[in-house]
């Protein structure tokens, strides 16, 4: 069945909806530093463009003590914890999520969270997957047998090899290390190292924005802008730090061959969480929740 998309009006709005903290203050910061360099900065420090460097460097310096500030409060993938902690993140009033929580409790009993870093999503299902690996050999094979493709299937489609080859090593060394019988705490523990860690969000990204070129057939009426599939994947898929929507999620489902469950949880009308499985029909292998922005593991 082929995969259908949120329209792109839809997915704004359902993202402006709940923000994280975190992230807004990036778009803030950003956004700040875009309009100064611009030029349209109306502050009297940056007439004539004198001091824009300064106010500049004073945005890079916000944004990283706001990274460091999460760095310090949420690991890059937690312990698993029971469900019932996200009643501790809504008030007591906020009768929307608070309702939402108690339907998602029918479903579900623990949460792993992850941080909040614009590359939770890729990070949340590489956990996800490879943790479930431990317990399915059938799946672990073919899982790997695919991986180890995967990077040639890049260097075919214009990737540089030299440039992806180490992603790539670091994604084949995690996938080797569940094929030893690791526990989930070393797993976790890999998952918590910085450089491990990201090195396998770069390849994820890199599958993604690989499969969407390669289906640009497809998914070219779903990118707003009038941008093509390949500028799209480079302002959108590749870089750090970029939120995953709709489209991101069907592709690296697809790439990997991988069904994803999302448990929507926003503040639309309904007390009950909204699932959609990626791609559609399929049995899911992973299980994320989904608040505007931000994506977790659940477990049943």
């Amino acid at each position: 069945m082929e995969p259908t998309l949120m329209p792109g009006p839809e997915r704004g709005a359902a993202r402006r909806a709940f923000y994280p903290r975190q992230c807004l203050l990036f778009a803030t910061c950003a956004s700040l530093g875009a309009q100064c360099r611009g030029g349209g900065c109306s502050l009297r420090s940056c007439r004539k463009g004198v001091n824009c460097l300064a106010y500049d460097e004073a945005i890079m310096a916000q944004q990283d003590r706001i990274q460091q500030e999460i760095a310090v409060q949420n690991p890059l993938v937690s312990e698993r914890m029971d469900l019932t902690v996200l009643y501790k993140e809504y008030a007591d009033d906020d009768h929307i999520y608070q309702q939402k929580i108690k339907d998602l409790l029918k479903k579900y009993s623990y949460i792993r969270k992850t941080r909040p870093d614009g590359n939770c999503f890729y990070r949340a299902f590489g956990f996800s997957h490879l943790e479930a690996l431990l317990e399915d050999g059938k799946e672990l094979q073919r899982f790997k047998e695919m991986a180890a493709k995967s990077k040639d299937v890049l260097v075919s489609q214009g990737f540089t090899e030299f440039t992806i080859e180490d992603f790539h090593n670091t994604f084949m060394d995690l996938i080797e290390q569940v094929e030893k019988q690791t526990t989930v705490g070393e797993l976790l523990n890999s998952f918590n190292d910085q450089s491990t860690s990201d090195y396998l969000v770069v390849y994820l990204r890199l599958l993604t924005s690989g499969y969407l070129q390669r289906e640009n057939k497809f998914f070219e009426h779903f990118i707003e802008g009038g941008r093509s599939i390949k500028e799209f994947c480079q302002q959108e898929v590749e870089p750090m730090c970029k939120e995953s929507d709709h489209i991101h999620i069907i592709a690296l489902a697809q790439a990997l061959n991988v069904s994803i469950l999302v448990e929507y949880m926003d503040r639309g009308e309904g007390g009950t969480t909204n699932p959609h499985v990626f791609p559609e029909g399929s049995e899911p292998n992973v299980y994320l929740l989904y608040r505007p922005g931000h994506y977790d593991i659940l477990y049943k």
